[in-house]
């Protein structure tokens, strides 16, 4: 099952990666896409992907997905993307949304399909960046993340994508 999840991760990565660019004007509709790996807190393999888009009529859609392995417990999380904010000449976005589908084994995972979700990334030429999913907690909502767009000095909490792409493009 291992084998099955991270093939469908790969596949997809690549159909998010291999989405073409387009070049922004004034009226259209701002995107952050992506998709690979990276090691959260230097140690734990963590599988993610993205689409995220905030139409020009104001309007967003997109879908996340993080997976990864603690423990004796793996996790899935797919999720609807209901709010994305940028800082366009930073190469930040913030995607929050609400959970659609979660699995584990584990009895106690701490969230249920419907509670909000978010996280954050970085499109640079040093390096592409993205954070863990974060939950409800001293940010009440997926709105209030979005809207408060925190981030770290130094690009604390943020980890270097390993495999994969992110690409953030707004007007």
């Amino acid at each position: 099952m291992k084998v099955r999840r991270s093939a469908a991760t790969l596949v997809l990565s690549t159909l998010l990666l291999a989405a073409p660019s387009v070049a922004l004007g004034a009226g259209s509709d701002a995107r952050a896409t992506g998709g690979g790996s990276f090691l959260f807190a230097g140690s734990i393999p963590m599988q993610f992907g993205f689409s995220a888009v905030r139409h020009a009529d104001g309007s967003v859609s997109g879908s996340f997905h993080h997976a990864y392995e603690f423990g004796d417990f793996s996790y899935q999380f797919w999720g609807s993307v209901t709010c994305v904010t940028f800082d366009a000449a930073e190469g930040r976005a913030w995607v929050g949304g609400v959970l659609t589908r979660l699995i584990t084994a584990d009895p106690e995972p701490g969230v249920a399909v419907g509670d909000d979700a978010w996280f954050r990334v970085l499109d640079s030429p040093d390096g592409d960046r993205s954070t863990a999913m974060g939950f409800p907690g001293e940010i009440p909502t997926s709105a209030a993340y979005c809207e408060g767009q925190p981030w770290p000095d130094d690009n604390a909490r943020t980890h270097p994508v390993t495999q994969g792409q992110i690409s953030v493009a707004a007007p």
